[in-house]
């Protein structure tokens, strides 16, 4: 074949693969619009539920929390939620109350730091 030809078939080639890709980034891009949709409405839907359990203090604490741990902070929403759910919970958590949740927290799931040291010996410190 000559180098026109050859160029031109890899040029079609090149074109079918990214129209092919472009097909299907656009589904793509269709899920995953859809699963951020699905996790907005769900975030949305848990805020909703914490502004109803939890006093203005409690929220307002609860967000300072989030912005310095937000893994505890997100802890917590799930512990107060689920006793919500199952009826743990009959009124507004308090500030208080809240204080008191964090503190218990913290006992169950204190970290404990252990160091080893280990030296290493080197060559010229044998003892031949």
């Amino acid at each position: 074949m000559a180098d026109p030809e050859l160029e031109a078939i890899r040029q079609r080639r090149m074109q079918e693969l990214m129209a092919q890709r472009g097909g299907a980034n656009q589904q793509n891009a269709g899920q995953q619009k859809a699963q951020e949709d699905a996790k907005q409405e769900a975030e949305e839907r848990r805020q909703m539920m914490l502004a109803q359990i939890l006093s203005s203090e409690a929220r307002e604490r609860l967000s300072r929390i989030a912005l310095v741990k937000p893994e505890k902070a997100r802890g917590v929403e799930d512990v107060l939620l689920r006793a919500a759910q199952t009826g743990g919970i009959s009124e507004k958590v308090s500030e208080e109350r809240l204080i008191s949740l964090l503190e218990q927290i913290n006992t169950h799931t204190t970290k404990q730091t252990k160091v080893t040291i280990q030296r290493r010996r080197s060559v010229l410190d044998d003892d031949d």
